[in-house]
């Protein structure tokens, strides 16, 4: 068993792929000139696969149990895995999204030793009463951290507005009340579940040795057999929940979060449909764009003011997302400009400019290791092939993308989420 050589030719980029006899995926992409390697190992469960049967059995858990889950993790019988690395120099991190879990390091030396780690943290799960117990505190603070923090809350509360039956519409860590469910049982049964090597992925990028990756990959994995795992998402009507939300925090200006709700389907979206997104959205609202300039000369949006659009198994949405002295005005200024932007389309001008970007922002995201690790672990658990957005671009026509305006951004399908002030806290 060797890595496959595969070659992306527009930027010369080359990357290699090995199923592993123990059933994981490893892609490799060696960089010339990086003296540091970056490592990442994910599996498809998310904060929102909390419904799912596994070897015939359905199985509920407790909101918040990947992320959770995540954090065990590191604990096991020999110590904690923080100590570990601290000892071969790596920095080490994890985190849990909706649809995925990652752990990760990144290093300058002993990488050998640090990818040992990794592998041996993935593979010894040890949860007791107790340890779970004490971890209940640790990730209810976190829990209300988030529930302080403006920037999670208009994004997060703008979900549960718009998202009537998707789990996406579940805080990530959970509620104080959800975690206090979890025992040593549901997170072993979570971790049979999902944390097989045959439904797992490593990425590696920066300086990197192939053969020994592979060497300590046949030393540490062990050959799993693959589960039957599935997970349950209910139908989402296609309108949204509610078309308004607001949230007093101790803010110096309100915020705001415009979401656009359009059909999904089961699956993400491809990378072609990515793509045509990507391009219409820095066309219409990117810093490049009239519609930018208008806004700032307005002072209705600073350096904040972004796009974002939001995809995975059942969701898809675009948002919209800032400070800015007055919600509704800018709310009110976007939506008319969607709706002659329906009307007339992009122009072939804005199209070239808006692609030149995005071909440029592909070309950046190949600058440093973490970056095209992160890529590639973001188009496996897709279901996307490596790098095919940089394969794909040039191919791109204003008529692709003005068909796909079709499908979304539906002034009649999306909610406004407001973070305001709290009265009698001074705001600029």
């Amino acid at each position: 068993m060797s890595f496959k050589e595969i070659k992306e030719e527009r930027f010369g980029i080359t990357y290699y792929e090995l199923h592993h006899s123990s059933g994981l995926t490893i892609y490799v992409c060696p960089q010339e000139g990086f003296r540091s390697a970056y490592a990442v190992i994910g599996t498809n469960f998310g904060s929102m696969n909390a419904e799912f049967i596994h070897n015939g059995n359905k199985i509920t858990v407790p909101d918040g149990t990947a992320h959770y889950l995540e954090h065990k993790l590191f604990e096991s019988e020999e110590g904690d895995a923080f100590s570990q690395y601290a000892k071969t120099g790596a920095s080490a991190n994890a985190y849990t999204s909706f649809d995925h879990t990652c752990y990760l390091f990144s290093c300058t030396e002993r990488f050998g030793e640090s990818l040992e780690i990794l592998f041996d943290l993935i593979q010894s799960p040890y949860f007791t009463p107790e340890t779970v117990a004490k971890e209940q505190g640790i990730i209810g603070q976190e829990i209300k951290m988030y529930d302080d923090s403006p920037d999670w809350r208009v994004t997060m509360n703008l979900l549960q507005s718009m998202y009537q039956k998707h789990p996406i519409n579940k805080d990530i860590a959970g509620t104080v009340e959800t975690i206090a469910e979890i025992t040593p049982e549901i997170l072993y049964e979570c971790y049979h579940s999902y944390y097989n090597l045959n439904n797992m992925v490593l990425c590696i990028a920066g300086n990197a040795d192939l053969g020994l990756i592979e060497e300590i990959a046949d030393k540490k994995l062990k050959i799993n057999e693959a589960v039957q795992t599935e997970s349950i998402f209910p139908d989402e009507p296609y309108e949204v929940g509610k078309s308004y939300v607001e949230q007093s925090l101790p803010v110096a200006m309100p915020m705001m979060a415009l979401g656009f709700k359009e059909e999904a389907g089961k699956g993400f979206a491809s990378t072609k449909e990515l793509l045509c997104s990507s391009i219409l959205l820095e066309a219409f609202a990117g810093e490049g764009s009239a519609l930018y300039r208008k806004l700032l000369d307005k002072k209705l949006i600073n350096s904040t003011f972004g796009t974002e659009y939001m995809e995975g198994k059942g969701y898809r949405t675009v948002i919209f997302e800032g400070e800015t002295a007055d919600p509704a005005a800018l709310s009110r200024i976007l939506k008319e400009e969607i709706t002659l932007l329906h009307q007339q389309g992009i122009s072939q001008q804005d199209f070239e400019s808006a692609k030149r970007c995005t071909y440029g922002r592909l070309a950046r995201g190949l600058d440093a290791p973490s970056s095209v690790a992160s890529s590639m672990i973001g188009a496996a658990f897709a279901g996307r092939k490596l790098f095919e957005s940089i394969e794909l671009i040039a191919d791109i026509t204003l008529e692709d993308v003005n068909e796909r305006l079709k499908e979304q951004l539906d002034v009649q399908n999306c909610c406004l989420s407001v973070i305001k002030g709290i009265e009698g806290i001074s705001q600029t």
